[in-house]
């Protein structure tokens, strides 16, 4: 990759860096055409299914219930995930050299964490729903109130926003004067601090108690609630009734184990075993493949959401 330095001086042997060059897919030239049309069906994809789900959620009386809400939710978020790292990867692979400025680069990293840890966020919630909703049906309308729905996902907004904003305005402290060529396809913070030529301790810290928070803690309640969901459904007598709630959670259930996955590949390793090879595959598969997934997933394995989307599509035929 060639690199054109936008550099300002701060003193006669030292530059600041206000531009980055994103390396992507640079290595693999031979594969820029075909990355390109995956890339190009899969932003499309994504784009419209996220989309499709929050309309239909919207529109629909039928899915005005938590559950859907919170997918509606968790569609915006994967949204917002796939629109802050595909168009510039296009880009890239489009062009001969693909550079971001310091503020661009800064604006993808808050975006991206912001929608990665409340995804983490909201899929607990969403697990808690469906414990709630198959452990204690009788109770669910009182627990799950439309009050309670509406804080709960104010809350992972905003505590992840507030999340999002520690980690950029950590990385944005740092000092970039040596190479800045970002191994990687969009703004991520391991790439990012091996190229700083200041002191990366307080960050990395800080990155290890944000993934310990919305890795581990949220992974291992997630694993609460559906240890007690399938004791709940092994305990039942009809096998309808176990049929049926096994139905309500399986779709949350594929989407969680893809995501965490994916997560854990990219971001639980020791920061001295960082493989920019490793991180781009780890990371096309939570940034890109998961938000496309999820709402096929949803509405393939979802009577309501496919009934919804039936008198929808029959509404426009006539």
């Amino acid at each position: 990759v060639n690199c054109i330095w936008h550099s300002k001086m701060v003193s006669p042997n030292q530059t600041v860096v206000t531009e980055f060059v994103l390396q992507g897919f640079s290595e693999h030239p031979s594969l820029r055409l075909f990355l390109t049309g995956c890339f190009m069906s899969l932003y499309t994809i994504a784009l419209m299914g996220n989309i499709v789900i929050i309309a239909l959620v919207t529109s629909s009386t039928g899915l005005h219930s938590p559950m859907y809400f919170f997918l509606c939710n968790l569609a915006t978020m994967d949204i917002i995930c796939t629109s802050s790292v595909l168009p510039k990867a296009l880009v890239g692979l489009l062009s001969e050299e693909n550079t971001i400025s310091f503020k661009g680069c800064m604006t993808q990293l808050f975006f991206l964490v912001w929608s990665g840890s409340s995804e983490l966020l909201l899929l607990t919630v969403m697990a808690y729903d469906r414990y709630v909703a198959i452990c204690a049906p009788l109770h669910y309308s009182s627990r799950m109130s439309p009050q309670l729905c509406g804080a709960l996902a104010m809350g992972v907004w905003s505590i992840c926003a507030a999340n999002a904003s520690m980690h950029t305005g950590l990385m944005a402290r740092l000092s970039f004067c040596g190479p800045k060529v970002i191994t990687h396809f969009f703004c991520e913070i391991p790439p990012l601090l091996l190229l700083s030529c200041s002191p990366t301790y307080v960050n990395s810290i800080m990155t290890l108690i944000a993934d310990a928070i919305y890795g581990g803690i949220n992974f291992v309640l997630t694993l609460l609630s559906y240890g007690c969901i399938i004791a709940s459904i092994l305990r039942m007598r009809s096998a309808e009734g176990k049929r049926k709630a096994f139905s309500t959670c399986s779709s949350h259930l594929i989407v969680v184990a893809m995501y965490y996955s994916s997560v854990f590949f990219a971001y639980i390793s020791p920061g001295s075993s960082y493989n920019p090879e490793r991180s781009k595959f780890t990371s096309v598969l939570y940034s890109v493949l998961s938000p496309t997934l999820n709402p096929l997933i949803y509405t393939l394995r979802n009577k309501d959401v496919k009934l919804a989307l039936g008198r929808i599509l029959a509404s426009f035929s006539h």
